[in-house]
């Protein structure tokens, strides 16, 4: 996958993408990611790129030529044919179903905005999507679009090193990810689940499938309104809404 970023501050992306995962899927092909400076495209000595808004206001704008300029230069041909996304607070919540769609695309192309926003007719000219990390405002779409390229990236096939690694993930089934546990057995007390020393591979399977949905009620019961469940698990959550909280699989 090819992801091309536009972005006033390109310094911002080194550390996270030369380091770990994100580093190894570049070497290996997986990934390639491009950094482009909109501050490139803009025109005169001083390559402005923003400006106060018509109309009044506090606050700069980010100017419309050097953005879709930057885009249409980059983009060529393709432009039209990939999605270009703007990272901004007014776009789609991002979350795993998003990243997985993301995934099945050979080329993406991420806009940061900055400043109190973009010119509109950069919606109009270029924009096919929008999105935001969440219900808070940043100083810029480059935390954003870091976020968007390292989700994205661990669900292309081979880039982690277990082929089955995301399918577990908290949110890729619809609920939060299972608890985990390593060496020691015990530390100060607390032992590993015994279900988890058994080396009963199904007793297994289904205290991690029970633990994920009762973590799930627990903390977000929000998910459980559209995660796939069956009958028999949904008889369970309402045993613990009522009250009884004790399970099969409980102290194993």
């Amino acid at each position: 996958m090819r992801i091309d970023v536009f972005t006033l501050f390109p310094a911002m992306f080194r550390g996270p993408l030369d380091e770990s995962i994100l580093k190894r899927a570049q070497e290996q092909g997986y990934l390639q990611v491009e950094i482009h400076n909109i501050r490139d495209y803009a025109e005169g000595k001083h390559r402005i790129t923003d400006e106060p808004p018509y109309g009044g206001g506090g606050g700069m704008i980010m100017k419309v030529e050097p953005i879709v300029r930057a885009v249409e230069s980059v983009l060529g041909d393709d432009l039209g044919q990939i999605p270009v996304i703007l990272l901004t607070p007014q776009g789609r919540l991002f979350n795993q179903e998003v990243a997985r769609r993301l995934a099945g695309y050979e080329r993406l192309a991420l806009i940061c905005g900055r400043y109190e926003g973009v010119d509109e007719r950069v919606r109009q000219l270029v924009v096919t999507d929008e999105i935001s990390i969440g219900d808070y405002v940043l100083t810029g779409g480059e935390l954003p679009a870091m976020v968007v390229i390292d989700a994205v990236t661990r669900l292309i096939p081979g880039v982690l090193g277990a082929r089955w690694a995301p399918d577990d993930d908290s949110h890729a089934t619809g609920l939060l990810e299972y608890p985990h546990y390593t060496r020691p057995s015990e530390f100060r007390g607390l032992r590993v689940p015994d279900v988890l020393l058994s080396g009963d591979h199904g007793r297994i399977a289904r205290w991690r499938r029970e633990q994920a949905i009762r973590r799930t009620w627990e903390r977000r019961p929000d998910l459980l309104a559209s995660a796939p469940l069956t009958d028999e698990e949904r008889a369970m959550i309402a045993r613990w809404d009522a009250g009884e909280t004790s399970s099969e699989t409980d102290g194993e």
